[in-house]
């Protein structure tokens, strides 16, 4: 292992979430959010967009552009002008918020209320924006990202108090919401010869649209306006509704069964979020979704096929741990449960996860479960019972029985930072099944108990580590037919092992320190220009192949990389000119059945 994977590996919180903020938010940023990025030209065919809404201009955090008031400075505060603050402001909602949080209480990202930064004072807050730090603080002034009057501008900006951004309740959402395509003059059947199973949901970042793109053909079947820089895709029960979240609190729902799936809903349900999800219980299949926003912290339960807003229900309130009012809990990862009318939700800065029971929405049942700080993402294990989700700032990982609703157990994840993504499920060949997660901070890749019942002595914690290329990694990924285990690496400083992946055979983690091979998506590629970063692995509906998106800047050239399963060599590159920055991807059978 390089001195700088070692160093990745030794990454802080605060460097682990500095490092995941410069490199997924600052690309963005750089594409002046001032000016609305242009979506790529519809190409002949189906490429367009054909919903009749009016065109909408994505912005990564309109939270960026809200002119919000300067509060009133106190003796002694460095002066702000109007304009100054504005500027700060802008750059602190694009760049530091998603760790630091809007009310600069801390998250992934240490706090920076201004108890602790007159502390430290004017001048190491200008030398620490300036040349960063080796726990992984981004050198924002020599790296050029800010000048030094701008660096100047927020090192006086972080001793103000913070604005508060403004609310967004259910009159400012209804004025959002629209419906394009009414249920009743929607398709009665299917009207199109896609095999939806095998759709991928692909986010185009940079550009505010998703692509989805036949599992079969490799072609893309269209391109569909979103928010910006969609997070996740999440489908109905019944596979034929698709809805999108994108960062800026956007949530579209695209009808699958339209001659040309199409968005036939829309509504923005905050200034950032990162969830949504569906109703999954027999007997409630498809009548109703949910949404959870960064900010405001609060998540809103809609009808299902329109997006109507019904209920919205705030998530401030007390810490689980040392009993304190949190005025900024996010609402991260939503898990929809197979066992009762239930969604789980990561209530992000208050440690608790949240147990919704949809089947009364005017009388709603909450159950807070206690669990641990800075939830973030997760998934179920193989049986789908178990929930398991990540505590990424606090390096733990939640354990929920979602048939009792309670809580099992709260582990340490055995790395630093862990970001499973929805995680893996294999069957190891020593331990029986387990649930994998790799993580951002290191390069460990942990891999937890799931089997009480067969297999209790290795039940609900951590049975094996072994080291993966570096640290930097966000997604693990396996199949039920697949005899491999794939860990991205997009965020590690050395180009060659982000533009690549690990893969261990799962039948060789019964030796003591199982080797891996690495195979270069990146190079593969045939893209010679960009970071080529490489991520979110993401399997097709038989488990035959792997999709790799290759991730580059804007202007540059990006591609999805599809290798086959059983030889793990290259099958195919798929590239279009409207494939512009890909990111996640979700094969609509994997997503809806929870495979992974």
């Amino acid at each position: 292992m390089t001195d700088t994977k070692r160093r990745m590996g030794r990454l802080g919180l605060i460097g682990a979430a500095a490092l995941l903020a410069a490199t997924a938010i600052v690309p963005l940023a750089n594409a002046q959010q001032a000016q609305a990025p242009a979506a790529a030209p519809a190409a002949k065919g189906d490429h367009g967009d054909k919903s009749g809404i009016p065109p909408y201009v994505p912005n990564l955090n309109t939270m960026s552009g809200d002119k919000m008031e300067q509060p009133g400075q106190k003796p002694g505060d460095p002066k702000l002008s109007a304009d100054e603050f504005a500027s700060a402001n802008k750059i602190y909602f694009e760049r530091c918020a998603g760790c630091h949080g809007v009310l600069r209480k801390g998250a992934t990202g240490k706090a920076l209320t201004t108890d602790i930064t007159k502390a430290k004072g004017y001048e190491y807050l200008r030398d620490f924006i300036t040349y960063g730090s080796p726990a992984g603080m981004p050198n924002w002034g020599t790296s050029g990202e800010l000048s030094k009057d701008q660096v100047d501008v927020m090192a006086r900006y972080l001793l103000n108090e913070p604005a508060t951004p403004p609310e967004f309740g259910m009159k400012e959402m209804k004025a959002t919401w629209k419906v394009s395509v009414p249920v009743d003059q929607r398709p009665k059947k299917k009207m199109n010869d896609i095999d939806l199973d095998n759709v991928f949901s692909v986010t185009l970042r940079d550009t505010g649209e998703v692509a989805l793109i036949d599992g079969a053909s490799k072609k893309i079947i269209t391109r569909i306006k979103t928010g910006y820089a969609v997070h996740i895709s999440r489908i109905s029960a019944s596979g034929r509704y698709l809805y999108v979240i994108g960062r800026d609190g956007k949530v579209d729902l695209i009808d699958l069964w339209m001659p040309t799936p199409n968005v036939v809903a829309t509504v923005k349900i905050g200034a950032e979020a990162r969830s949504v999800d569906t109703s999954k219980f027999k007997g409630f299949e498809d009548k109703l979704a949910i949404a959870g926003s960064y900010w405001p912290p609060q998540y809103v339960i809609m009808d299902g096929p329109t997006l109507e807003p019904i209920k919205i229900v705030s998530t401030r309130g007390m810490t689980y741990d040392t009993m304190e009012y949190h005025p900024e809990p996010r609402v991260a990862g939503i898990f929809a449960s197979h066992y009762a009318p239930e969604w789980y939700l990561n209530i992000k800065e208050r440690g608790v996860i949240d147990a919704v029971d949809y089947s009364d929405i005017t009388q709603l049942k909450v159950r807070s479960i206690p669990s641990e700080r800075f939830l973030h993402d997760g998934g179920f294990d193989k049986s789908g019972r178990y929930l398991l989700v990540a505590a990424n700032a606090r390096n733990k990982v939640g354990i929920i029985d979602t048939k009792t609703g309670r809580l099992v157990k709260v582990v340490e994840s055995g790395g630093k930072t862990p970001h499973p993504g929805r995680g893996a499920n294999i069957v190891h060949p020593k331990y029986g099944p387990v649930w994998v997660t790799s993580h951002l901070g290191d390069e460990m890749v942990s891999f937890i108990g799931t089997d009480p019942d067969k297999h209790p002595q290795n039940a609900w914690k951590v049975v094996q580590k072994v080291e993966g290329q570096g640290g930097g990694s966000l997604f693990v990924k396996s199949h039920p037919k697949s005899d491999n285990l794939y860990i991205d690496t997009p965020l590690n400083p050395e180009a060659d092992t982000s533009s690549s992946v690990a893969v261990f055979k799962i039948a060789d983690l019964a030796q003591d320190k199982p080797k891996y091979k690495v195979l270069p998506i990146g190079e593969w590629s045939g893209i010679t220009q960009g970071q080529r970063r490489v991520v979110q692995p993401e399997f097709n509906k038989d488990g035959s192949e792997i999709w790799f998106s290759v991730w580059n800047g804007k202007t540059q050239e990006s591609a999805i990389v599809v290798v086959d399963d059983k030889t793990l060599k290259l099958k195919s590159v798929i590239k279009d000119s409207a494939l512009i920055t890909p990111t996640g991807k979700f094969n609509v059978y994997n997503t809806r059945k929870d495979i992974y």
